[in-house]
């Protein structure tokens, strides 16, 4: 019954997205896999997008849908903010890039120290990735350590020394409490991993013992305030607190992963926990819908970037660094994003994982809600999900695919392991819309049952 009913689902997507299915096959003949982005990709094939105002899109085919993932986190403001494209425009029409500074990037750059409570110095570059790559180079240049510590389950990117035990098979990662490190992709060497000391989220205990052992050649500490590829788990209370004291007692520098957590609150999620990093990376809304990325922190530590004086401890070229376009863009994003804004996005954000709670309470679904201030994310589990071990769990692909099916047809665009964000242009009715839409999957299980 369960295959009927995500045939169903299927039947009517096919239906409804005719010309992406003609897209896509051209697609394939010159993108590996058709697509560019291992995160927008779904079987039988991906949505192609053809515009966006708000909190909408509308596909290629005619469809418009909530969009409640948001570029992946990055548009918070939504899409086509008339303030953003206004920005765009009038730095476009005076030159796109230049091998030379802007006061855009000035400005920019004044604004994040001003903003974010532990950053004094601001480096730009052009992803989350090269920006978690640039705060662990940073630190290691720093300390004149080797080795770097992560949280297992937790992404920071591409970059080989992130992108190790990012999803861990469970059969090889070792004792929860000293996981062992395991390649994410083909191509990372077996230097890098024996340079990666993987530690469990929200065990602090666990942590210390770790550092303590590790701590003659540990550079830093890297880290998400709330997991975000893990299944959007917040930090339990205490844990960030714990993190800063061991690694200040270890002579350890603590990096926050702040790609996706700026968007909490008026100076990231640093602000909401009270708790200060050495150094922070950053993408995402900074770049207000372009390419962007940064590391920003103390004087000294960023002073490693320095070359006014000749050549710097760790040189950071890049054609596109501090591009004028997207500074302006990043500008206008985030002097629209008032306290208020956040304060928003933090009720409607409550509202809804209160929302999906009761429903599942309700109809006596085995699901769990995860998240804080716009975050969301759903897990086929009735136990607590607070480390990326008990949120694999909570992975059910066939639950998530029957969901994911039934809210795209209906409307409702999120990630396709059922997460997403809020964004600003969005209130009470679109919260409201995806509520009836899961609540009318729930009475449909009742004649499909899985």
């Amino acid at each position: 019954m369960a295959d009927n009913f995500l045939a169903k689902e299927l039947k009517e997507y096919y239906r409804k997205t005719p010309k992406a299915r003609r897209y896509y096959r051209t697609a394939c003949r010159y993108l590996p896999g058709g697509t560019t982005r291992t995160l927008s990709f779904f079987q039988p094939y991906p949505l192609f997008i053809e515009r966006g105002r708000g909190c909408k899109i509308c596909d290629v085919d005619g469809n418009e849908r909530i969009d409640f993932f948001n570029n992946a986190t990055s548009l918070i403001l939504g899409h086509a903010n008339p303030a953003i494209v206004k920005a765009v425009r009038e730095r476009a029409k005076l030159g796109t890039a230049f091998h030379a500074p802007t006061m855009h990037e000035v400005e920019l750059a004044r604004l994040l120290c001003e903003r974010i409570p532990s950053v004094e110095r601001v480096r730009f570059m052009n992803s989350g990735t090269e920006a978690a790559m640039m705060a662990i180079r940073a630190a290691k240049a720093f300390t004149g350590k080797n080795k770097i510590g992560k949280m297992e389950g937790g992404y920071h990117g591409s970059a080989d020394h992130a992108y190790v035990s990012v999803h861990p098979d469970l059969t090889q990662a070792g004792p929860a409490d000293s996981p062992r490190s395991l390649s994410d992709s083909m191509g990372i060497s077996a230097q890098t991993l024996s340079e990666v000391v993987v530690m469990p989220f929200n065990d602090a205990g666990a942590v210390e013992r770790i550092v303590k052992k590790e701590r003659d050649d540990l550079a830093c500490i890297i880290v998400e305030p709330m997991m975000g590829a893990a299944g959007i788990i917040p930090a339990r209370q205490g844990f960030l607190q714990d993190l800063r004291r061991i690694t200040r007692e270890n002579d350890v520098i603590l990096i926050f992963d702040e790609v996706q957590s700026l968007r909490h609150s008026w100076g990231g999620a640093q602000e909401m926990h009270g708790v200060l990093p050495d150094l922070t990376a950053l993408a995402k809304i900074i770049g207000g819908g372009f390419p962007s990325g940064a590391v920003g922190g103390k004087a000294d530590i960023m002073s490693v970037f320095d070359s006014s004086g000749g050549r710097a401890k760790v040189p950071h070229g890049g054609t596109f660094n501090g591009n004028p376009v997207t500074m302006a863009a990043g500008l206008a994003t985030m002097k629209q994003l008032s306290r208020k804004s956040f304060a928003h996005l933090s009720r409607l954000g409550d509202e809804l994982r209160g929302g999906l709670a009761n429903l599942f309470d309700r109809y006596g679904y085995k699901a769990r809600v995860t998240g804080e201030t716009s975050f969301f994310k759903v897990h086929f589990t009735d136990q607590e999900v607070v480390d990326y071990r008990s949120a694999r769990k909570g992975v059910n692909k066939e639950e998530e695919r029957k969901i994911f099916f039934h809210l795209l047809n209906r409307g409702i665009f999120v990630e396709s392991q059922i997460r997403g964000c809020l964004s600003v242009p969005m209130g009470r009715a679109e919260i409201h819309a995806l509520l009836g839409a899961m609540e009318d999957y729930l009475k449909r299980q009742k004649a499909f049952p899985g």
